[in-house]
């Protein structure tokens, strides 16, 4: 399972490159606004040279003509955009017409099978749920991604799940076993993934062995 850092900024980014943790980086519209200091293509282009994977940036128009648009100038930037399209009745053609051109596209707001199998059929490489909404409707957000996963596997659909946003570290695990093909996580739970009381415990214990290691036997 792939681990992309849900974030656009670039100091993330480059924490989680330099410490071998995520193969890619997806961003949303908000949150290119909130970093991009005015110029989202170059934020975009820097996310790309900090990381060798692929780089999620969504389009920005719902209506097939600007969706297909958008994709394009997207695909511009470099081959490691993924270009993110809402799935709605009329960015369909558009997701046709970028699959056509080879251009990788990931289906957003996927909650369903259903959905997942028509974004498919549209050309999507990729489906992208949000796990955090379903929680907050009320779903389980756990048996969605398995849902997916096992439509893909039944039809012989060559498309990725990426599942973003769990609760928490447990979850992220979860996820893997759920049939995840990414999960996306914020830089916050990215750190958290790595902690654990026992953890803490066995560091302490390690290094109390090792000051009476180093009383008999001093490596440096």
């Amino acid at each position: 399972m792939k681990i992309l850092l849900a974030t656009a900024r670039a100091a993330d980014v480059a924490w989680g490159a330099a410490h071998g943790m995520l193969d890619g980086v997806l961003t949303s519209p908000g949150l290119l606004a909130d970093e991009a200091g005015g110029d989202a293509r170059a934020l975009l282009l820097e996310l790309c040279r900090l990381v060798h994977g692929p780089i999620f940036a969504a389009v920005q128009a719902i209506d097939a003509a600007g969706a297909y648009r958008d994709g394009r100038e997207l695909a511009k930037l470099s081959d490691q955009i993924v270009v993110q399209v809402p799935l709605v009745e009329e960015t369909l053609g558009a997701m046709r017409r970028l699959h056509a051109d080879g251009i990788r596209v990931a289906a957003m707001h996927v909650y369903t099978a259903a959905q997942a199998l028509l974004a498919v059929r549209a050309g999507a490489s990729s489906v992208v749920c949000a796990l955090d909404q379903l929680e907050a409707s009320g779903h389980d957000a756990i048996g969605v991604v398995r849902d997916l996963r096992a439509a893909f596997d039944s039809s012989d659909a060559e498309c990725d799940v990426v599942a973003v946003h769990p609760a928490s570290p447990a979850q992220f695990g979860v996820c893997a076993s759920a049939g995840a093909d990414a999960v996306a996580v914020t830089e916050v739970l990215c750190r958290a993934l790595l902690v654990h009381p026992l953890t803490d415990r066995g560091v302490d214990q390690f290094l109390g062995e090792v000051a009476r290691l180093r009383r008999v036997w001093p490596l440096t």
